[in-house]
């Protein structure tokens, strides 16, 4: 008998349920958006019981579309937008205020507060992360804050904090399993990257009770069950979205590196055994952890990438679907001097300058829609380039390709211009859900499905390859105009 695997892959703006059978081919897919709220610049939330119906919704459309029997699941595989901050009421299991997204950037008077104070060193020493807006600590704090006696309902045991994961999980199996994974926990700014564990010494610095906290556990496992589809199935595997597509690229060996294209975009380097410190703005995260094993990685992280895109189509109305954006760049014959820097919620990686604020440079009388959304494009392989640049500053290694995936992926001039910008090959694989596939693929290992990691690396297949054709004379003058501009941005 077959097994069938489905995984979760909650996001910023939508919520995925997919179906791999036991060769990580794609059985069904089902998908709902989901709304953002900005109720201030810069602010970014979710309802949270908004993000468990899409859950809902899509698992049960999944099943119903595969034309499969419920028992035929094997397992559940949740991978999710990370940082993402969700407060609820023990007692009636409800979201005390909306969920704060990862992007969002209220809590940036918190984290200046914090680094006033001198904290700024031990944390990064302890969490491998910057103290920045980005991470889950500053925004619970934010919470209890703001609702009504916050701190004293924590401190009376009364709330629970989860990232999505945790969110889902309890919901799932109707508040009887408070759980998170090492990959979540080690975006919180609360756990301590070498222990692996809720370090003190940081929950006393944001003032945060430990009872709030989920309990961590490994990436591939069975934390509990769930009757969602009328049946018993484990959940068994839950991964944070960027360290689930790095598993999904089967990039299981030190010095292996992928970039997801998203509604930001984040390369992730294995670093192996140990934890690698950044010097110059990239972050120590937790790859994952099945067993005993224990995997590091080094990440940059950009806040805006996708999302850009979605700027093109719904802010500025230049595009109507986001496949046009490959026809316009086309269509002339370079960006005709523009830059876009879309520092909407700040810049990332390596920068992390929360002040920042989007632009567009080299602006005439002779620009174009397609120039600006050709700029927009390119936009995405200069900020990878700063981050790839960063990464070989730390490592010392010069990178010879680069494994990608999510939606960007599929624009060809993107690629192409990435393949140029960094002068190094990309390899894009034939499955694009390499999110889901990772979580997948955890919980196959979690259910016996799959024994070993070699096992997984037979079914990789490479859609096309990019290879670099632009000379490194012009790219050089390409990327001085980017940095110029990135200057300008931040001095602004």
């Amino acid at each position: 008998m077959s097994s069938y695997i489905l995984s979760i892959d909650q996001g910023t703006t939508s919520s995925r349920a997919i179906i791999f059978n036991e060769k990580l081919e794609i059985v069904t897919i089902a998908q709902k958006d989901i709304k953002n709220y900005f109720p201030n610049p810069g602010w970014v939330e979710m309802n949270a019981n908004d993000i468990y119906q899409s859950v809902q919704e899509v698992c049960l459309e999944a099943l119903e579309k595969s034309q499969l029997k419920n028992t035929d699941i094997k397992a559940i595989g949740i991978t999710n937008q990370r940082e993402t901050t969700i407060v609820w009421n023990k007692k009636t299991k409800q979201p005390v205020y909306n969920a704060l997204v990862w992007q969002s950037r209220q809590t940036a008077a918190l984290c200046e507060s914090v680094i006033r104070k001198g904290y700024a060193t031990t944390i990064k020493e302890k969490t491998g992360l910057p103290v920045d807006p980005y991470f889950s600590a500053s925004k619970i704090r934010w919470i209890l804050d703001t609702i009504d006696h916050g701190q004293l309902l924590a401190d009376n045991d009364e709330l629970l904090f989860g990232t999505v994961d945790s969110w889902l999980v309890y919901k799932l199996t109707n508040g009887n399993v408070h759980i998170t994974d090492v990959t979540n926990a080690s975006r919180t700014m609360l756990m301590n990257i070498d222990s692996l564990s809720w370090d003190e010494e940081l929950l006393s610095i944001w003032n945060i009770p430990k009872t709030m906290l989920p309990e961590i556990r490994d990436t591939s496992e069975v934390y509990g069950y769930t009757e969602l589809l009328g049946c018993k199935t484990p959940i068994a595997s839950v991964s944070g979205d960027q360290q689930s597509a790095l598993f999904g690229q089967m990039c299981f060996e030190a010095g292996q590196c992928k970039n997801t294209y998203g509604t930001g975009c984040f390369l992730l380097f294995n670093t192996g055994d140990s934890r690698l410190e950044s010097n110059s703005g990239l972050v120590s995260t937790v790859a994952w952890k099945i067993g005993d094993n224990v995997k590091y990685a080094l990440e940059g992280s950009i806040f805006v990438a996708g999302a850009a895109i979605q700027w093109l189509r719904d802010g500025l109305k230049l595009i109507t679907t986001a496949s046009e954006s490959e026809e316009l760049a086309e269509s002339v014959a370079d960006s005709d001097g523009v830059y876009v820097v879309p520092a909407f919620t700040g810049l990332g990686a390596p920068y992390w300058d929360e002040k920042a604020k989007g632009a567009i440079f080299g602006l005439t009388r002779g620009t174009t829609n397609a120039h600006i959304v050709r700029a927009t494009l390119e936009s995405l392989a200069y900020q990878t380039y700063d981050v790839i640049d960063a990464l070989e500053h730390d490592t010392g290694l010069s990178l010879k390709s680069l494994q990608v995936d999510g939606g960007a992926c599929r624009n060809n001039y993107l690629m192409q211009f990435q393949s140029d910008i960094l002068h190094t090959n990309i390899i894009r694989p034939t499955n694009f859900e390499t999110t889901a596939t990772g979580a997948c693929m955890f919980a196959c290992l979690a259910t016996g499905v799959y024994n070993s990691l070699d096992e997984f690396k037979k079914l990789y297949n490479i859609d096309r390859q990019f290879s670099p054709k632009m000379s490194i004379m012009h790219q050089g003058k390409l990327v001085n105009g980017w940095k110029k501009a990135v200057k300008a941005t931040r001095e602004f």
